[in-house]
């Protein structure tokens, strides 16, 4: 296995390519997007929001895993320049081929041709790049599909309509495609980049350590407890896009296959805190419904790519679509150093804003979810602006058990109502025993003032806010009745 000090290696164009850092004065924080954007021929991956909402820069990453090439879809400007060491980057300019002068578009962008799915094509590739992924992992993806993998890519001028109709289209013909043909090729690049070495950058100021197993990020969590931990980027990378922040050290774990595994063991899923959450999402949707549901309109598919569960719990932010689940589903946050392991209920692990019990010299290795008993009825809801790739204005989670008309137990876990995602804990206290009614819920809706003071902000104002949740309440009844009657 070759070792690498300063540099990282990857396919581009078919073709190994290799960095060096300090040599070529880079940052190890330069995105993706900008490295391909100062080659010559790779112009057509656009920058558009420069935050992952717009979809102009998707490019699409291959990467060997089980002996077999995933594509996926991301957000090139979140993605820092060396977490794509060992993978194959996919450009629009690397989907037709050149053959005596004559260039063959691949079927999906001659698909969009057919259906007039671009008119000022600033957000084309992007779109192309999207389906392209598609096409690469589906073989007959519903509407649902097609939308959900389009939801990260935004046109103002052509519309959907046309984009849609160009999907369905190159998948009632499909064949095999020239990446399909060079698959064994690529395989043999891709093993050969792999290394169980940590790869260490210093250029320009920085420190960027990337290892491979979970005790060499122990080991350099020990050695540099200060350091950022990185997976996704999906979040930190705003620092550097768009605060143009300097982030002095950095310890990227986003190929650290240990923490990536999830399994079911007797009642408890164990999702390892650098699972991306798209995959997680496919996992649990039979016995996790409502994470399904809730990652479902998490960011983009994108997005979910490269996002971390560990991520989205770590972050502690008030307004963590997956916080509120967490709550719901009683989970726990494992955290490890070099000496021990301890597991702590996500209510405790999270103390104000954007502040957790997390020790320096720890990380979250995983988090594990409790199988919800059948006689739970758990629901969430997120409150936003839009649907899809949004922000919560509010987002809840609730756990209810009933003991024939009356509540035996229940969970109100919200966010964006407070610093951190709370339970509101007097309304459940009051509910408890109670017969689960309108006149009772109509009466506990009022006690969410007493549970929190939410504040304003550019989403929405405090007054909004509160009754958004008390009204979240109502709607759980209904949605429970509804269940009661089907």
């Amino acid at each position: 296995m070759p070792a690498y000090k300063n540099s990282i290696r990857f396919i581009l164009d078919g073709k190994i390519t290799e960095i060096d850092f300090e040599k070529e004065g880079l940052s190890p924080t330069q995105t993706l997007l900008h490295y391909l954007r100062s080659l010559p021929g790779h112009k057509g991956t656009k920058e558009g929001c420069g935050e992952g909402d717009c979809g102009a820069c998707t490019v699409v990453l291959g990467e060997l895993i089980n002996d077999k090439i995933v594509y996926k879809a991301v957000d090139s400007c979140l993605i820092f320049l060396p977490m794509v060491h060992g993978k194959q980057v996919i450009t629009i300019e690397n989907l037709a081929t050149h053959k005596t002068g004559k260039t063959i578009l691949h079927p999906v962008q001659q698909a969009v041709i057919d259906e007039n799915g671009s008119q000022c094509g600033f957000c084309t590739p992007g779109f192309i790049m999207s389906i392209f992924a598609l096409y690469k992992n589906e073989t007959k993806p519903s509407a649902e599909l097609i939308r959900n993998a389009l939801a990260g890519n935004l046109c103002r001028c052509t519309g959907y309509h046309a984009l849609l109709k160009a999907t369905q289209k190159v998948f009632k013909e499909k064949k095999e495609d020239h990446f399909s043909k060079n698959e064994p090729k690529v395989k043999a690049l891709l093993t050969g980049l792999a290394t169980k070495d940590v790869i260490t950058i210093e250029s320009r100021g920085q420190r960027y350590l990337k290892p491979f197993t979970c005790q060499q990020l122990l080991e350099l969590k020990k050695t540099f407890p200060d350091a950022l931990i990185v997976s996704g980027s999906t979040d930190c990378g705003l620092k550097v896009t768009k605060k143009h922040e300097v982030l002095p050290l950095i310890i990227d774990i986003s190929d650290v296959a240990q923490l990536s595994v999830i399994k079911k063991t007797k009642n408890i899923w164990h999702i390892g805190a650098g699972a991306k959450l798209e995959i997680i999402r496919n996992a649990v949707k039979k016995d996790l419904p409502v994470l399904y549901d809730m990652l479902t309109v998490f960011g983009s598919k994108q997005i979910r790519n490269m996002a971390t569960l560990g991520g989205n719990v770590g972050s502690a932010s008030p307004i963590g679509d997956t916080l509120p689940v967490l709550f719901a589903h009683n989970a726990t946050v494992v955290l490890q150093n070099t000496k021990a392991e301890r597991e702590i209920p996500i209510a405790g692990f999270i103390t104000g804003y954007r502040q957790t019990i997390i020790n320096k010299d720890e990380v979250i290795t995983a988090i594990r979810i409790p199988v919800p008993d059948k006689n739970s009825f758990i629901k969430s809801y997120k409150i936003s602006k839009r649907k899809d790739l949004d922000i919560s204005t509010v987002s809840a989670c609730f756990n209810l058990e009933l003991n024939g008309d009356k509540v035996k137990q229940i969970i109100l876990a919200f966010g964006g109502m407070a610093a951190c995602t709370q339970r509101a804990l007097k309304t459940e206290n009051f509910l408890k025993g109670k017969v689960w009614n309108e006149k009772n819920v109509q009466t506990a809706m009022p006690l969410i003032e007493k549970d929190f003071s939410p504040i304003s902000d550019a989403r929405a104002g405090k007054e909004m806010r509160m009754m958004a949740a008390k009204n979240l309440l109502m709607k759980l009844l209904l949605d429970t009745n509804e269940k009661q009657i089907k």
